[in-house]
């Protein structure tokens, strides 16, 4: 009951939780955003074409399609110079709802209105698995809207940042997970963006690294960009952001300062961790 009290108080009072950011212009306004995915031949085979083609003529659905409502209802408003941790378990629509800002996902009802060009991290900088790491640096640079002028001047910086030191002239699918991904952020960092998405892209890298990272994070959002950030280190959350944003089941659990969402999206992770305890010490042993 406290932690449902404690919610709604959060959430009757969203618009004057932060003055600044009230006062900044939005960048990213949802309205009431549903996402649903239609996931084939889930729960048995797909069938074959003449039965498929009989379907089609008779306007039927198919026996083995199954409907995820991946985001149920999303409101909210995303304010410049915000920096916004989006936190749940996994499938609670962290990464799908991500996928809709940057316009990658078209709503099944409701809307995303954004201010500017949002960039999805590793999407935008286009990357290709058989060339280097050089010439996607240059690639990714073009794909933000760079000149060929501005991507070689920033391209040191980047070579630098990622860390891969000799490995800049491999080709991309010579790198480890770890790796592309630390390439990624360095090439999206090296630009200011109107509404930048990262996806689990600090998880990555040693803690040199993810200093940096968070260090870049915090420059973006003072030079007047929004950005989003998923992911599952709640240090990370409170230490980058600004605001956060709790996701369950396709709806906002809670939203407001990063600080108190967190501890309360902690508090719940422990209490149902507890709950699953105790109702395994319940369960009678088979000798009983």
């Amino acid at each position: 009951m406290a932690e449902t009290t404690e919610i709604a108080e959060i959430t009757e009072n969203q618009d004057v939780k932060s003055t600044a950011a009230s006062e900044a212009p939005p960048t990213v306004i949802v309205d009431d955003l549903h996402i649903v995915y239609r996931v084939y031949g889930a729960g048995g085979t797909r069938g074959n074409a003449p039965a498929a083609f009989r379907r089609i003529l008779k306007r039927q659905k198919s026996p083995n399609v199954r409907e995820v409502h991946a985001i149920r209802g999303i409101s909210f408003t995303a304010h410049r110079g915000e920096s916004i941790g989006l936190i749940g378990r996994n499938g609670s629509g962290k990464s799908t709802l991500l996928r809709a800002i940057a316009g990658l996902l078209p709503p099944t009802r409701g809307a995303v209105y954004t201010d500017g060009q949002p960039t999805l991290l590793g999407v935008n900088a286009a990357l290709m698995s058989d060339l280097t790491g050089e010439r996607n640096i240059i690639l990714g640079c073009l794909a933000m809207g760079m000149t060929p002028a501005q991507a070689r001047e920033h391209y040191d910086d980047i070579v630098e940042f990622s860390g891969l030191g000799d490995f800049i002239d491999l080709p991309m699918r010579t790198y480890s997970s770890g790796m592309a991904q630390r390439l990624r952020f360095a090439i999206a960092a090296v630009k200011s963006h109107d509404v930048l998405m990262i996806d689990e892209a600090l998880a990555t890298g040693d803690a040199e690294f993810r200093r940096r990272s968070e260090e870049r994070i915090r420059q973006l959002r003072e030079e007047a960009g929004t950005v989003f950030l998923v992911s599952h280190s709640l240090d990370v959350v409170t230490q980058t952001c600004t605001r956060a944003i709790w996701l369950d089941k396709g709806i906002i659990k809670m939203d407001g300062d990063a600080d108190t969402v967190v501890k309360a999206y902690t508090k719940a992770i422990q209490a149902a961790g507890a709950r699953r305890a105790n109702r395994r010490r319940r369960q009678p042993t088979a000798s009983e």
